[in-house]
C-alpha cells in the first residue's frame, strides 16, 4: 500500500532513484507501538541468552560437553537478538531496504547461519543426551570436551559456508541490479532446486535425527526404569522406581517440549518456503519467519530454566557475586545430582 501524504503524494524509498519501491503507510502510533515491541524484544533475547553464556562460561563445574552445546546455542541466539531482529524490526516497520544490495547478501548469510548453527546445536544435544542415556559407560571417553569444541566449530564453519554459497548462487549480492526488484528491498531469493536441498538439509534431516534419537532416548529409559524395579526388594524397589519414573516423566517432558517448540516454529516455515508469492502467503511467511526469532528467546527457557544450576547461576551474576575471587569454583549443582549437566 503506497504512502500517502495529506496533499496525496505517493512516497518512495529513495525519492531520487527512479526504480525506488513505494513506501508503505503507517500511522505514528503504529511505528510506535512496534519499535517498542521489537525493542523489548531484542532486549528480552540478548538478555537471557548472554545469562546462560556467562553462567557457562564463569563456573567452572559447567565446563562439561553438554553445556558447550548451550552455550554455542546461546551465542546463536544472542547473535539473532543482537543483530537479526533490531534489523528484521528496521525493514518490517519502515517497509524498505535502507542497507544496499551488498548488505542484503551479508544479512541473508548472517540469518541462514545463525539458523543453521541453531538447529545443528539441537541435534548435538540430542546426540548428547542419547549417548549418556544408552551408552552411560563408554560416555567419558566418547564425549569429550575436546571433541565436543571440535565439532561445534565444525558445525558453525559448515553452516557458515553452506550459507554462503546459497546467498551468492542465489544472486543476493545482484539484488539490486535485477529487473524485477526495486531499490529499497531485500527479497527472500531462492530457486525451487535450492528450496529443495534447503528443505532436505537443513530441516528435513536433522529433525528425523532428532526425533529419532528422543524416541530411543525414551524406550531405553523406560526398560532401565523396567529393570531396576526387578531387581530392588520390593518395600525398596517400589519407593525408588517411583522416584525414577518421576525423573523419567521430568526428563520426557523437557525433551517433549524441545521438540514442540522446535517443531512448531521451523515446520509450518519450511512448508511456506516452497509456496508460490502470493501476497497472502507473504503475509504468513513474515509471521513464521518471526517465530523463528522468537523461539531464540525461548530457548535459553527451555534449556536453562528446567536445570536447577541455572537459576543458582542467575542469583550469582545478577547480585554481582561472580566478582569474588573463588567464584568460579562454586559448587553451583549444590550437591544434587543432575543428571542433564554431566
Amino acid at each position: 500500500m503506497a504512502y500517502e501524504t495529506e496533499d496525496h503524494e505517493t512516497q518512495y524509498c529513495f525519492p531520487a532513484i527512479n526504480s525506488s519501491c513505494i513506501k508503505g503507510k503507517r500511522s505514528r502510533h503504529e511505528y510506535n507501538i512496534m519499535y517498542v515491541f521489537f525493542s523489548l524484544l531484542s532486549a528480552w533475547t540478548v538478555f537471557l541468552n548472554l545469562l546462560v553464556i556467562i553462567s557457562i562460561s564463569h563456573f567452572k563445574k559447567l565446563h562439561t560437553p553438554t553445556n558447550l552445546i548451550i552455550l554455542s546455542l546461546a551465542v546463536a541466539d544472542l547473535l539473532i537478538g543482537l543483530i537479526v531482529i533490531p534489523i528484521e524490526a528496521i525493514k518490517l516497520i519502515e517497509m524498505c531496504w535502507y542497507f544496499g544490495d551488498i548488505l542484503c547478501g551479508v544479512f541473508a548469510n548472517i540469518i541462514g547461519s545463525l539458523l543453521s548453527a541453531s538447529l545443528s546445536n539441537l541435534l548435538l544435544i540430542a546426540v548428547d543426551r542419547y549417548v549418556a542415556v544408552c551408552c552411560p559407560l563408554l560416555y567419558p571417553q566418547r564425549i569429550t570436551t575436546t571433541k565436543t569444541l571440535m565439532i561445534i566449530f565444525l558445525c558453525w564453519f559448515c553452516s557458515s559456508a553452506y550459507n554462503t554459497a546459497l546467498v551468492i548462487n542465489n544472486g543476493y549480492f545482484d539484488t539490486f541490479h535485477t529487473t524485477d526488484v526495486c531499490s529499497g528491498e531485500c527479497p527472500y531469493m531462492m530457486s525451487f532446486a535450492w528450496k529443495a536441498s534447503d528443505i532436505i538439509l537443513s530441516f528435513v534431516s536433522p529433525c528425523i535425527m532428532i526425533i529419532t534419537l528422543y524416541l530411543r532416548i525414551f524406550c531405553v529409559a523406560r526398560r532401565q526404569v523396567k529393570n531396576i524395579n526387578l531387581l530392588l526388594k520390593p518395600g525398596k524397589g517400589i519407593m525408588q522406581g517411583t522416584l525414577k519414573i518421576k525423573s523419567e516423566s521430568k526428563a520426557a517432558l523437557t525433551l517433549g517440549i524441545i521438540v514442540t517448540f522446535h517443531l512448531l516454529c521451523w515446520i509450518p516455515f519450511y512448508i511456506l518456503s516452497l509456496s508460490g508469492s502470493t501476497v497472502n502467503i507473504a503475509i504468513m511467511s513474515k509471521f513464521l519467519t518471526w517465530t523463528l526469532y522468537v523461539n531464540s528467546g525461548l530457548n535459553p527457557i527451555v534449556y536453562a530454566l528446567f536445570y536447577p544450576w541455572f537459576k543458582k547461576a542467575v542469583k550469582y551474576v545478577l547480585t554481582l557475586k561472580l566478582c569474588t575471587p573463588t567464584s568460579s569454583y562454586v559448587d553451583i549443582f549444590n550437591d544434587s545430582i543432575n543428571n542433564s549437566c554431566e
